[in-house]
């Protein structure tokens, strides 16, 4: 079992940066993949960004030049560096943990709020 903590959320004016954080306990050493997913209300949940337990990132076109998704396997920690922020950025920010073959699962965060005002 893994479980995921979320940080750093908030509101920000458009324009501004927020820093979000996931840190992972548990077996956290049969963590594969770790990203962040957003669901903003009436809509489904929609992936942002994943970075590999090697450390390559990849982020979402709507995202890309503005986050940054960043992973310290030390502290079991991924990040998401959240610049130039839009009003429709504004969603509930869930972390995500895959873990490796044979018994792939997925776990989840609790979400944290990011509200981005024009």
């Amino acid at each position: 079992q893994v479980q995921l903590v979320e940080s750093g959320g908030g509101l920000v004016q458009a324009g501004g940066s927020l820093r979000l954080s996931c840190t992972a306990s548990g077996s956290t050493s049969s963590i594969n993949f770790m990203g962040w997913y957003r669901q903003a209300p009436g809509r489904q949940r929609e992936w942002v960004a994943v970075v590999s337990s090697g450390g390559t990132p990849t982020e979402a076109d709507s995202v890309k030049g503005r986050f940054t998704i960043s992973r310290d396997n030390t502290k079991n920690t991924v990040y998401l560096q959240m610049n130039t922020l839009k009003p429709e950025d504004t969603a509930v920010y869930y972390c995500n943990a895959k873990t490796r073959p044979p018994a792939i699962s997925n776990y989840w965060g609790q979400g944290t709020q990011v509200t981005v005002s024009s």
